[in-house]
């Protein structure tokens, strides 16, 4: 363990780096026994500053950052389609392209990462469809990097080739094949696409059905100079079969298996066949209509904007393929639009997610800690009113009929609009609702009746797997060597639900308070459930006392997560797996006192030490080592100081490095973590002394 600094060491805080005075006071004050007044000072100046976040619907929303790959898709849709974009919206998306570019001059998966072919390609075409010339800044600087990588575009991931092939710059046999008869297979067949993971499910439905037409976009004279500018050869004497398999080792996070490389050799096969044999042929038509007609239904079902922004572009060509005059491809227009983010320093992108629900129900939880939260009482009143209106209401009509689900009771991701619901975006929100009701902010007449709640969790507990886990969107369908039939190169573990030692952790927070408050409500459900899930996360802790996470970077988050948990379940803070937790966190407490992980921890299932502490860590470390070792502990009272010292002078904290992460690959920053998460910290703080 290594040794720790006493507050008194910690060099005093500079005041040029946008820290008021009052601050550095209160640094002082921090290091003195009793630091509840600076911590009051310090959550009073960040709730005026959340205050003045929270919309005027009620809710919070920050945006979830990840990568301009989908903002240089949604250019080449625009383009594809014949959708102008106007001169102020081109303006933007340039701005967004140069304030994100790598200093290397390509562009990564996530904002910390190196350049990666996949992403640099696609963003140098939409540069190019932008009418950017190839000899811009920005654009030569790509392509220079481009043509520096070992294989150059050649070597772009499955994905990548793909995209170029829809618009008539790979040749359709260089890419993997993905026929639409897969979605034909009879629904007992272990990989019928309804096993996998709905994301993946979903992109693969368009991309299949895109795959199997052989559609192709002509450019025109750019792409004739676009095939000039990307390949160092004449484009038409490329054999792209032979390089089918080339992968960019910048871009290659999971190694196509043996099992799916021969799985590939035999779908290659099958095309050749289908080509030239009408019985085929007329299959091929079958699984066209079969997939356009689920298509169709997903756009309907999510009121046109996808279940993610990948699949509701992907969405939209295929509909645009198909027929251009469809009135659903408008419609599906907007709904991409939807996903758009636009602010003056990062210019118009589309966001990773939206996460209207999720930002809202911690931003309660955070107020809902302090102890009284009365003063934010009417902050709390407008983000319940605003939740309460976004559970989902009804069932998908045939939802059952198209693999889905039920979603009644439910609450997604975003505001809901799209009918997505998530297991721990629900539980997050059942426990802020919950928590409204218990500290008496919100009027009988005005909470949820108790039939939604009982909605609520019976949609939780309807993701509980088999080892007592908890899936997001749905239980797990698929057997777990599905993986070795990951198409994408670039992402991991995401062929399956799994079983998420974060969403089973908010489950069973949720389940604890429902059944503290309604001890009758769907009782012979609720108790087994929570033992399930407890026993889960035992079995998850590792050696050292960690949890490995998955939704977040990565180990202190979800043993912030285990920890909270077992501890609303009335596990003792003296339980065995509590105190190796406690030990492990404390290990990883900084010299100056905070906390932080490095995304490249996520790549490799360890833990990396971030050269810089972080306010969501240290808040993330502190929650969980207040439940096991109360606020008079050194670490905690450290963690909690580093907080106070680090907060802005308008009540901020810095945003710091990127928090959350998917498929093991790509990560993501929640912009609003570091402005709630340490407010929960120090609230919890302030009521356990």
């Amino acid at each position: 363990m290594r040794q720790k600094a006493s507050l008194e060491s910690i060099d005093p805080y500079d005041p040029t780096d946008g820290s008021s005075t009052d601050a550095i006071s209160e640094m002082e004050t921090s290091m003195a026994p009793d630091l509840a007044p600076a911590v009051a000072r310090c959550v009073e100046r960040a709730c005026d500053r959340l205050r003045g976040l929270q919309h005027p619907d009620g809710s919070f929303e920050g945006e979830v950052v990840w990568c301009p790959m989908i903002l240089a898709q949604y250019v080449i849709l625009c383009r594809v389609v014949g959708r102008p974009i106007v001169a102020a919206a081109r303006e933007r998306i340039l701005l967004h392209f140069r304030v994100t570019r790598r200093p290397d001059g390509g562009w990564g998966l996530h904002p910390e990462s190196g350049s990666y072919v996949y992403v640099t390609t696609l963003t140098y075409v939409a540069l190019r469809m932008l009418g950017l010339s190839a000899d811009a800044p920005l654009a030569a600087s790509a392509r220079n990097w481009l043509q520096a990588q070992p294989g150059g575009v050649l070597s772009i991931p499955s994905w990548g080739k793909f995209w170029l092939a829809l618009i008539g710059l790979y040749g359709f046999r260089g890419v993997n094949p993905c026929p639409p008869e897969l979605f034909l297979l009879p629904e007992w067949s272990p990989v019928h696409p309804n096993h996998l993971y709905c994301h993946t499910r979903y992109i693969y439905l368009a991309m299949c059905h895109l795959y199997g037409a052989r559609f192709c976009s002509d450019l025109g004279p750019l792409g004739a100079e676009l095939k000039e500018e990307l390949y160092p050869v004449p484009y038409g004497t490329i054999d792209f079969a032979r390089h089918r398999g080339d992968i960019a080792q910048t871009d290659l996070y999971v190694a196509p298996s043996r099992t799916l490389r021969f799985a590939w050799g035999a779908m290659a096969f099958y095309e050749q066949l289908q080509e030239r044999w009408a019985p085929l042929r007329r299959l091929r038509a079958h699984a066209l209509a079969h997939s356009l007609r689920r298509i169709r239904f997903e756009q309907q079902a999510t009121r046109f904007q996808g279940l993610s922004p990948v699949s509701g572009i992907l969405n939209t060509l295929a509909l645009w393929a198909h027929d251009a005059s469809d009135p659903m491809v408008e419609h599906s227009l907007a709904g991409v639009e939807s996903w758009q983010w636009n602010d003056a320093q990062q210019g118009l992108r589309i966001a990773g997610a939206r996460s209207t629900s999720w930002d809202t129900a911690f931003a309660m939880l955070a107020v809902l800690a302090a102890p009284s939260a009365k003063p934010q009482r009417a902050l709390l009143r407008e983000a319940y009113a605003f939740l309460a209106r976004a559970q989902e209401a009804s069932e998908l009509p045939d939802g059952r009929r198209e693999g889905r689900d039920g979603i009644l009771g439910g609450w997604c991701f975003s505001d809901g609009r799209h009918r997505w619901p998530v297991s721990d975006c629900a539980a997050e929100v059942l426990s802020a609702l919950l928590g409204a009701h218990a500290t008496g902010v919100i009027d009988a007449p005005e909470r949820m009746a108790p039939e939604r709640l009982a909605a609520a969790a019976r949609f939780i507990i309807d993701r509980q797997n088999d080892d007592g886990g908890f899936g997001t969107y749905e239980r797990r369908r698929g057997r777990r060597w599905l993986e070795r039939l990951n198409p994408s190169e670039m992402f991991g573990n995401c062929m399956t639900e799994l079983s998420y030692v974060e969403c089973t952790a908010s489950a069973v927070m949720a389940l604890c308070r429902l059944r503290e408050q309604h001890p009758d409500c769907l009782r012979e459900l609720v108790g087994p459930s929570i033992v399930r899930a407890c026993a889960l996360l035992r079995q998850r802790q590792r050696a050292d006392g960690s949890y490995p996470g998955f939704w977040g970077i990565n180990f202190t988050y979800a043993t912030c997560f285990a920890v909270l948990a077992l501890r609303a379940a009335g596990a003792s803070a003296e339980d065995r797996p509590l105190r190796r937790a406690a030990a492990w966190l404390v290990s990883k407490q900084k010299p100056d006192g905070g906390w932080g992980e490095h995304y490249s921890g996520c790549l490799t299932d360890t833990y990396v030490e971030h050269a810089e502490s972080q306010a969501t860590m240290t808040s993330w470390a502190l929650l969980a080592l207040i439940e096991i070792l109360g606020p008079e502990a050194e670490a905690v009272k450290r963690g909690v100081g580093w907080l106070c010292r680090s907060q802005k002078s308008d009540g901020s904290w810095p945003e710091g490095a990127v928090n959350g992460v998917f498929f093991g690959a790509a990560m993501l920053t929640y912009r609003l973590y570091p402005a709630y998460f340490p407010i929960w910290a120090l609230n919890r703080y302030l009521a356990m002394r």
